[in-house]
């Protein structure tokens, strides 16, 4: 099973942009759908953006489209999402997630593999 790692969170103005990696271990991570979770304090896990292993077509949560942009790099086994325009509510704990030959989904039960979580702050 892929093992996934994020990194690139951090604390950023509103209006600012952070960019978040996750690096998968293993050798068919290109055969993996990808999605990135966040989970702010007191609420539930929620979906922001999916990629897919087939065509590399994307979706995203309402609440980031067109502000956050998911994308893959397959020969560096990473998939990444360019965050611009942040806001405070964007504050969460973002995790990246892997689906084994997977539709492109917006639901955490599909997913297989997760990973330890990034903090993302963003302050007024």
């Amino acid at each position: 099973q892929v093992q996934l790692v994020e990194s690139g969170g951090g604390l950023v103005q509103a209006g600012g942009s952070l960019r978040l990696t996750c690096g998968a271990s293993g050798r068919t991570f290109r055969h993996y759908s990808m999605g990135w979770f966040r989970q702010a304090p007191g609420k539930e896990r929620e979906f922001v953006a999916a990629i897919s292993w087939r065509d590399s077509a994307t979706h995203y949560a309402d609440s980031v489209k067109g502000r956050f942009t998911i994308s893959r790099d397959n020969a560096k086994n990473t998939v990444y999402l360019q965050m611009n325009s942040l806001k405070p509510e964007d504050t969460a704990v973002y995790y990246c997630a892997a689906d084994l030959l997977g539709a492109v989904g917006s639901s955490s039960q599909q997913y297989d593999a997760w990973g330890q979580g990034t903090q993302v702050t963003v302050s007024s």
